[in-house]
C-alpha cells in the first residue's frame, strides 16, 4: 500500500500543469542535496582523521562530545525548513484503507526527507572509517544505531510541536538558557554530551534507551494524527471569529494608507507573515559573520553585509509582492484599483521598515564608525534603488502562497525566472563592485559617498522607474492571474 502511495504521488507530480517549474525546482534540489552529501561524508573523513592525527585523541569520544550541538541544530532546521508530511487524505479516506494505514504511511514519509536522512550520511561514513581503524564492531553499531534514532526523533517533535508557538518559545528559551550556562562554564554540557553518546559505543545495551525513545514518540505521533484524522475535524479548514482591525492614522494618506494598512493587518495576522518580521529582525545581526570569517572583510562583501542589514525585510517581503495577495488577486484586478498605489505602499511600508534598520543598525558602530558609515548607504541605496527593483522582480514572481496553509513559514516557493535573476545585477553587484572600486582607488569615504549618491538618484527618479515598474505589472497581468488561479 505504501508503495502505491508513493505512485499516485509520483502521477500527481508529473499531471500538474506547474510541471516545468516543479521539474526545475526538483533538479535545483537535487544538486543541492549531492552537494551536501559530499560535504558530510568529506566531513566524516575530516573529523575523524583531524582528532586522530592533530589532537591525538579519540574521534568517537570528541564527536560525542560535540553531538548535543548537532542534535540541537537539527531539530532547529527541521521545525523551519522540513515540511509536514502531506498527502490528498480526502479521497482516501471514502475508500476502503485503513486510517492506521494511512497515518502510518504519512509517518513514514518524513523519514524520505532529506533533512531525516542527510545527518545519517555523516553518521554512517564515520562508523565506516572507525570499523576500518579498527574500532569494536558491535560498539561502533550500538553508537550509530543509537545516535541515529535519536536524531530521527527530531521528526516527531517537529510534528508535535508544529504551530505550537507558546511551545517552540519555552524550548527556544530553554536552549538559550543551557547555551548560556555552557558559555559561561557554569555546566559542562559537552562533557555531559560526551559521556551520554559515547556510552552507546561503551555499553552497545544503551540502545534499548534511543529505541524506546523511537517507539514511544512514533506512537505519540500516531495517536496525535489519528484523532484529528476525519472529513469534519482535522482535515476541514478552521473557522474563527473575525476581529476588525484599522490604524486610524494612516487613513489620511488615501489609497496607499489603505492598502499599507491591509499589509500590517496581514503581518501580523498571520503565522508566515510573522515568520518575515522575526527573519528581517535575524537580518540585523547578519552582520556578525564579518567578525567570524576574513572574506566577509573585504570592501565587496562589506556592502553585501549592508545591503542585507538594512534590507532584509524588503528582499523577503517585496520579492512576494503580489504572491502574498494571490488568494483575492483576481478579485482586485475586477475592481477599480489604482495600481501604481498598490504599488507604491508595498514601497512605502518597505522603505520605512528599512529606515528602522538603518536606526537599528548604529549598534554597528561599536566596531568601527567605517563600518556603520557603509551599512548607512547601503540602507539608502535600499530605499532609494533596491525596493524598487524588488517589486519589478515581483511582478515576474508567478507562484502563489496560501497563507492559510500549514507549510514552513520559510518554506515558501519562488518560481524560477530569468528576468528575476537578472534584476540581481542592479540590485546586489552593481553596489557591491562600485563600492570595491572607489574604495580600491580613492578611500571609503568615497566608496560610501558613491552608493550614497546612487541611491538619491533612485529616490528622486523613483517616478519615471514606478510608471516602468507598473507597466511590466499590466503586462504580466493575465499570466499572473493565471497562475494564481491554479492551484497545483
Amino acid at each position: 500500500m505504501f508503495i502505491q502511495f508513493l505512485r499516485l504521488e509520483i502521477k500527481s507530480f508529473f499531471r500538474g500543469s506547474s510541471l516545468g517549474i516543479n521539474l526545475a525546482m526538483k533538479i535545483l534540489r537535487f544538486i543541492g542535496i549531492l552537494y551536501f552529501m559530499f560535504c558530510l561524508a568529506g566531513g566524516a573523513f575530516a573529523a575523524f582523521y583531524y582528532v586522530q592525527e592533530e589532537m591525538h585523541q579519540d574521534p568517537v569520544k570528541v564527536v560525542s562530545r560535540f553531538l548535543i550541538i548537532l542534535w540541537a541544530a537539527d531539530l532547529i532546521a527541521k521545525y523551519l525548513w522540513q515540511e509536514l508530511p502531506t498527502q490528498n487524505i480526502k479521497p482516501f479516506l471514502t475508500l476502503n484503507i485503513s486510517k492506521k494505514t494511512l497515518v502510518n504511511y504519512m509517518l513514514g514519509k518524513t523519514f524520505l526527507n532529506a533533512f531525516s536522512w542527510l545527518n545519517s550520511l555523516f553518521l554512517i561514513t564515520f562508523s565506516v572509517i572507525a570499523l576500518f581503524n579498527g574500532y569494536d564492531v558491535l560498539g561502533m553499531m550500538a553508537w550509530l544505531i543509537g545516535v541515529s534514532l535519536l536524531f530521527y526523533l527530531n521528526n516527531f517533535i517537529n510534528i508535535l510541536f508544529n504551530n505550537k508557538e507558546a511551545v517552540v518559545i519555552l524550548v527556544g528559551c530553554l536552549f538559550a538558557a543551557v547555551i548560556g550556562l555552557a558559555y559561561y562554564h557554569i555546566m559542562p554540557v559537552l562533557e555531559y554530551s560526551e559521556r551520554f553518546f559515547f556510552s552507546f559505543y561503551e555499553k552497545p545495551y544503551f540502545i534499548v534507551i534511543s529505541i524506546v525513545l523511537f517507539s514511544g514518540l512514533w506512537k505519540i505521533c500516531y495517536s496525535h494524527i489519528r484523532k484529528v484524522f476525519y472529513l469534519d475535524e482535522g482535515l476541514e479548514a478552521k473557522k474563527e471569529v473575525g476581529k476588525t482591525e484599522n490604524i486610524v492614522f494612516l487613513n489620511q494618506f488615501g489609497a496607499i494608507g489603505t492598502f499599507i494598512n491591509n499589509d500590517i493587518k496581514m503581518l501580523r495576522r498571520n503565522k508566515g507573515t510573522k515568520g518575515i518580521i522575526w527573519g528581517s529582525f535575524l537580518f540585523l545581526f547578519y552582520g556578525m559573520l564579518m567578525f567570524s570569517s576574513s572574506i566577509y572583510k573585504t570592501p565587496a562583501m562589506m556592502m553585501f553585509m549592508g545591503l542585507f542589514v538594512t534590507g532584509g525585510f524588503q528582499f523577503m517581503f517585496g520579492q512576494r509582492v503580489p504572491a502574498f495577495d494571490s488568494s483575492y488577486y483576481p478579485l482586485m484586478m475586477t475592481l477599480n484599483v489604482p495600481y501604481k498605489e498598490y504599488l507604491k505602499a508595498k514601497w512605502w511600508l518597505m522603505n520605512i521598515v528599512t529606515a528602522c534598520s538603518m536606526i537599528l543598525a548604529v549598534c554597528y558602530a561599536y566596531f568601527g564608525w567605517d563600518m556603520y558609515l557603509t551599512f548607512f548607504a547601503a540602507g539608502i541605496y535600499n530605499i532609494g534603488v533596491n525596493s524598487q527593483f524588488t517589486l519589478w522582480s515581483g511582478a515576474f514572481n508567478k507562484m502563489q502562497i496560501d497563507l492559510n496553509s500549514k507549510e514552513k513559514r520559510f518554506g515558501q516557493k519562488n518560481s524560477f525566472n530569468i528576468k528575476a535573476m537578472l534584476l540581481l545585477i542592479p540590485k546586489m553587484i552593481l553596489p557591491m563592485v562600485v563600492f570595491a572600486l572607489m574604495k580600491y582607488y580613492f578611500n571609503i569615504t568615497a566608496g560610501v559617498i558613491s552608493i550614497a549618491v546612487l541611491g538619491l538618484i533612485g529616490f528622486l527618479l523613483r517616478e519615471k522607474i514606478f510608471n516602468i515598474i507598473v507597466r511590466h505589472y499590466k503586462v504580466e497581468k493575465y499570466s499572473t492571474l493565471e497562475a494564481f488561479k491554479n492551484k497545483d
